[in-house]
């Protein structure tokens, strides 16, 4: 009798084992809130094989725009954020949300407009260019949508002495949407539209648009990434978490970023601080 229950609680006891390991090993996962453009361009999908391969922890992206990632982050719904607008992302650190930010890695922005360049800007610099625009009133399509481009869009028109929220008009249309959507939306309109490069390379939709204004210093674009605090946020998966912040900033992650490349094109440009902020 004491034979049949000892074999009856053990058999109890691997039945537990068995369903309990399968779930242990399938939450060796994060959640990466990021913006649309380290989606839209490809990255992820040649990054993250990578890092699955090295570490074997799966990696779950929610691409938005650098405020509505900021914004997830804070509530508690992901562990890492890699993002691109520097000033918020040192304000979520000072609100105490992030525990250190690292550069990762930069490219640039270039102004995206009809062939025909109906403003006459191409070739200009940015600022010479966003004036004749509005000036003629030629069609400019906004993200809108608090993304870091987004932000870098309304700095460049502070910088050029525009109030845009006072100049705006039917020429400007603001749509709330990634970078992917506002390419494909200046393409139906025949209009100009601020995009990072590497969402750009990737674009497969271009119809009648080309490059139009490029190489400025003021559209350098930086990407940093942090871990979410995990003492604000208990959820957190601090390890798993850290070791993706990790691998990004490393010599191998580093040369990861410097490897993709869209017909022969670097679309990144890794320059980790290891120091961090």
């Amino acid at each position: 009798m004491a034979f049949r229950f000892s074999a009856l609680l053990l058999a109890l006891l691997l039945s537990v084992i068995a369903s309990v390991t399968p779930a242990r090993a399938q939450d060796r996962s994060i959640v990466v809130a990021s913006t649309t453009s380290t989606q839209d361009s490809g990255l992820f999908g040649y990054l993250l094989p990578l890092f699955k391969a090295k570490t074997n922890i799966d990696v779950k992206v929610i691409a938005q725009g650098t405020g509505q990632a900021l914004d997830t982050a804070r509530r508690g719904d992901s562990d890492v954020v890699f993002v691109h607008a520097k000033s918020q992302e040192e304000k979520f650190l000072a609100e105490g949300c992030g525990v250190k930010r690292f550069d990762v890695m930069y490219n640039d922005f270039v102004l995206i407009g009809p062939k025909n360049d109906p403003a006459g800007v191409k070739g200009k610099d940015i600022e010479t260019a966003l004036k004749t625009i509005q000036a003629k009133g030629a069609p400019f399509v906004s993200r809108g949508d608090k993304s870091g481009t987004h932000s870098a869009e309304l700095a460049l028109w502070k910088q050029a002495g525009i109030d845009i929220a006072a100049a705006k008009g039917p020429w400007y249309r603001e749509i709330g949407q990634g970078m992917g959507a506002a390419l494909n939306t200046a393409a139906a309109m025949n209009g100009y539209v601020l995009s990072d490069r590497g969402t750009w390379i990737f674009f497969r939709n271009r119809g009648g648009l080309e490059i139009t204004v490029e190489g400025d210093r003021r559209l350098f674009n930086q990407y940093g990434v942090m871990l979410v605090s995990p003492e604000i946020y208990p959820s957190v998966k601090k390890e798993f978490g850290q070791a993706f912040v990790d691998w990004l900033i490393s010599a191998e992650g580093q040369t990861a970023i410097a490897g993709y490349k869209i017909d022969g094109q670097q679309l990144f440009f890794p320059n980790a601080d290891k120091k961090g902020s």
